[in-house]
């Protein structure tokens, strides 16, 4: 099949890329001229300049296309200019359903989250749990939006969608909000713990990679969603765990809760004032999810795409390596 790769310079998407190179199938790579294609060229792929955000070039892109895995996406919980989650996470991904119902695409994998899910009834959630009534962050609302445009253009116009949802991802190379928090545990940036009972479930990158991939070659899945992710962890046990593997000791302090909501408001604050990154990645929109936490179910992936998880324990031990 030839696919094209949206997103595919990112943290899951080089990953996935990496896995589509060890299969039969022609790799086409939407990036934009600002992206970091380093690894794409060593891959070999195919790169075809485009952005999400300009349909004429997604369409381009696509033409001659079978599949489309849509990993594009702003995933951040802070930006200077908040504007730029609509313009990627809603209209990005209304640009690339449309364009792929207009070339005829025979399958779109879109890559959503967990985290729209909010905070449901059902604990752990399923696929088929009703989401929660509010999104905590921009993130989190806006790929939200992304998933509801994506599944009516299946049920309404009748786009052959498969989605994917990805939990708490770890692995190496990862420069986003996960990845940061372990590099200040690593290296004692950190002034004190916060949320040491709040429950996430992680994946390992490569997990989510090969899922992505289980999705696509698997038949007659049509309309079908999969949570990619299984071990539910509280951040507590992730930090010992850290420790653990790297013999570094963690801060001394755990932060109540009230004390952390507060200081990553006023933290935020400041950094919308002087339009820099908030301390130590509290931005507000982070420690919200952080402290609502997320516990999903993704046995469906295990029974239907013949899915293996990665220990976690590998996948800090490997992100650490990496981090070092």
């Amino acid at each position: 099949m030839k696919i094209l790769v949206t997103g595919a310079s990112g943290f899951i998407g080089s990953q996935l890329v990496s896995r589509l190179k060890q299969t039969e199938h022609q790799i086409f790579c939407l990036v934009r001229k600002t992206s970091d294609v380093r690894l794409l060229k060593e891959l070999g792929v195919s790169l075809v300049i485009g952005d999400v955000t300009d349909q004429n070039s997604v369409t381009q892109g696509m033409r001659g296309c079978d599949w489309v895995m849509n990993l594009a996406n702003v995933y951040s919980f802070w930006e200077p200019d908040k504007r730029v989650f609509t313009q990627v996470n809603v209209e990005g991904t209304r640009n690339v359903m449309e364009s792929a119902l207009q070339t005829g695409i025979s399958k779109m994998i879109h890559v959503s989250t967990v985290v729209i899910y909010g905070k449901p009834q059902d604990i752990p959630f399923t696929e088929e749990s009703e989401a929660g009534s509010v999104r905590f962050g921009e993130y989190s609302r806006t790929k939200y939006m992304g998933d509801q445009i994506a599944w009516e253009y299946y049920q309404e116009k009748g786009l052959p969608l498969v989605v994917i949802y990805p939990a708490a991802v770890l692995g190496p190379g990862d420069p986003k909000a996960t990845g940061k928090y372990l590099q200040n545990l690593l290296h004692r940036r950190l002034p004190a713990t916060v949320f040491d009972d709040s429950y996430f479930t992680f994946v390992h990158v490569k997990d989510v990679a090969e899922a992505i991939v289980r999705a696509a070659e698997k038949e007659n899945n049509i309309g079908q969603k999969y949570i990619i992710g299984k071990y539910q962890l509280t951040f507590g046990e992730i930090n010992r765990m850290v420790s653990e593997i790297t013999g570094v000791p963690l801060p001394k302090f755990k932060l109540p809760d009230f004390m952390a909501m507060f200081n990553a408001h006023l933290i935020t604050q400041i950094a919308n004032l002087i339009k820099k990154p908030p301390l130590w990645g509290m931005a507000i929109d982070q420690i919200r999810v952080m402290k609502e936490g997320v516990r999903a179910d993704g046995s469906k992936a295990e029974r239907e795409l013949g899915m293996s998880y990665t220990p976690i324990r590998n996948a800090l031990e490997e992100t650490i390596a990496s981090l070092k």
